[in-house]
């Protein structure tokens, strides 16, 4: 599973466009919110949102293996907490690059 990190505040390679398109889904975003809150355990996201567990799972398997958020595992239950120095890292190349763009315009 690929699961990046980063703690020099540069992204992976391809990781800006896994971001990018795990990020495009608006359930994701959303659970990513709901996350960003504060650890936040599975069975929450499954009461927050009304679809399967499987679409659940998929949704975090993404968001995990983007390097957004990372499980922890106490026993039988996990939680996820958002990766907060990936959020920042993408945040700073987004901006790198609409800045870029946007100057050659």
């Amino acid at each position: 599973m690929y699961t990046p990190q980063t703690t020099t505040g540069q992204l992976a390679p391809g990781q800006f466009e896994r971001i990018a398109k795990a990020l495009a889904d608006p359930r994701r975003f959303a659970m990513l919110e709901t996350i960003g809150g504060g650890e936040c355990p599975n069975q929450a996201l499954c009461q927050r949102f009304p679809v399967s567990k499987a679409t659940i799972s998929h949704h975090l398997k993404e968001l995990v293996q983007a390097g957004l958020v990372e499980p922890e595992r106490e026993g039988q239950y996990v939680s996820y907490r958002v990766c907060r120095e990936v959020v920042q890292a993408y945040s700073a190349e987004l901006l790198r690059r609409v800045a870029v763009s946007a100057a050659g315009a």
